[in-house]
């Protein structure tokens, strides 16, 4: 886990049940974890498209606000921080697409049929 730059104004807290998530408390109590692939996704963001940094971090802070209790994760289905609470599990496209900031996909399949 590490203490993000974008999130220093939070108090960051260690969980020895959750080595690789970083857990934030805002200042109204509210808490977030955010996982390594998301900050990793959220990287690659900043890098493409460093004019929305704000926009998506501004999104983020409302939803927390809004939720009280969320894991920012890098798979939905399978998040690596385990809680006793109920938290909302969010990707990062559920935060950058109601923003219309969009990462093309350009992988594709082989160009050779079988």
């Amino acid at each position: 886990m590490k203490n993000y730059e974008e999130w220093k104004m939070y108090k960051f807290e260690i969980e020895t049940q959750n080595p690789f998530s970083s857990k934030y408390t805002t200042n109204d109590g509210d808490i977030f974890y955010v996982e390594p692939v998301f900050y990793t996704m959220f990287s690659s963001f900043k890098e493409h498209y460093p004019n929305d940094v704000a926009r998506i971090l501004k999104e983020m802070e409302r939803v927390v606000k809004v939720n009280h209790k969320v894991i920012f994760t890098g798979n939905y289905e399978h998040p690596l921080t385990q809680t006793k609470e109920d938290f909302i599990i969010l990707e990062i496209f559920d935060i950058t697409d109601p923003l219309n900031i969009f990462v093309e996909d350009k992988s594709r399949g082989s160009d050779y049929g079988d």
